[in-house]
């Protein structure tokens, strides 16, 4: 599936080449910085921010809550399901080392987007599968791509990922973040996460630090 993946999500960066050239030239032209935000939801944030901290570029990943109604929610209360809001990873990442359509290809193979809100064993609308754009090329991007994959069959199943725009970011309690590398040892890490990453690394082994 990697390798299908790959080549649909290839045959998107051409069509995209010209105009991500004239973006880089407006960004030189401006001064813009070179560090951009990207967010997705893709299950369990503490898979996914382990992923996502190998890749060479990534600055930094926090985990934490984002597209529901209720101000600064905890743990506790995303695991009622009642807050609306998912598990999430903010990414910062320098821009001149990895490109958002690249962090798009990884979201796309980590997890399931085809299982309404669950991922694994873990259900709820919390771990719905979900892309959060904070600009329109990002929502472009990630609907192209949303599109491709869906012409193409890659999965059995229709895909059900959500591509909403970004509002606003509760970062998760402390012992959330850095989760795996802090707790390696834990079952979940060595049993869950472990295998996942292993599996990536081989897929991924020219994206990695």
């Amino acid at each position: 599936m990697y390798k299908i993946i790959r080549i649909i999500l290839l045959s998107i960066n051409l069509v995209n080449c010209q105009s991500t050239q004239n973006e880089t030239m407006k960004e030189s032209q401006i001064n813009l910085t070179k560090i951009d935000t990207a967010t997705f939801g893709a299950g369990c944030f503490w898979c996914v921010e382990t992923t996502f901290q190998l890749l060479d570029g990534v600055i930094k990943v926090e985990s934490g809550y984002m597209g529901g109604s209720t101000k600064n929610p905890s743990y506790k209360d995303i695991c009622t399901g009642l807050t609306g809001h998912a598990e999430i990873i903010q990414v910062s990442y320098d821009t001149t080392k990895i490109a958002y359509d690249t962090l798009l290809k990884i979201f796309w193979t980590v997890h399931d987007p085809t299982t309404l809100n669950q991922q694994g064993s873990d259900k709820g609308t919390q771990y719905r599968s979900v892309i959060f754009y904070h600009n329109d090329i990002q929502k472009e991007k990630a609907i192209a791509y949303k599109d491709a994959l869906a012409e193409a069959k890659v999965w059995d199943k229709p895909i059900v990922t959500e591509i909403s725009p970004a509002t606003s970011f509760y970062i998760a309690e402390l012992h959330h973040q850095n989760y795996y590398n802090n707790n390696t040892q834990q079952p979940y890490c060595r049993y869950i996460i472990e295998p996942k990453i292993q599996k990536f690394k081989k897929a991924f082994k020219d994206k990695i630090k």
